[in-house]
């Protein structure tokens, strides 16, 4: 009779193998080719999901990684500390206080301190 641990130390010695080396070498040829882009196209090829194939790519030290795009700069304008500079600059007084207040808020003192600066 043949025990547990007799029988799971035959059942571990078997690999089983998830890609021949001639698909490897269709999977590498083929990317190689083509690039990221088809995934898809070479993951049907060999009858295998595109995370499948994706995986076996970096495991073998081929595939590369589409990278990112950059997010574009948006302008926000001034900063708050800018603002509150500013303001500083056009009240002549310590707008510390003030640090709470939100962008508009500033603005808008500014172009009213403005205003009754001119007047």
């Amino acid at each position: 009779m043949v025990s547990y641990s007799q029988l799971k130390g035959v059942l571990m010695a078997t690999k089983t193998v998830n890609y021949t080396t001639a698909q490897v070498d269709q999977i590498i040829s083929m990317y190689k080719q083509s690039g990221n882009e088809a995934l898809p196209e070479i993951a049907a090829a060999v009858g295998k999901s595109v995370r499948s194939v994706r995986s076996k790519l970096v495991r073998e030290g081929v595939y590369t990684a589409t990278p990112k795009p950059k997010r574009s700069s948006i302008d926000k304008g001034p900063t708050k500390k800018e603002l509150l500079n500013e303001l500083e600059q056009v009240c002549g007084f310590d707008v510390t206080p003030l640090s709470g207040s939100t962008k508009e808020g500033l603005l808008s003192l500014i172009s009213f301190a403005k205003k009754m600066g001119e007047a």
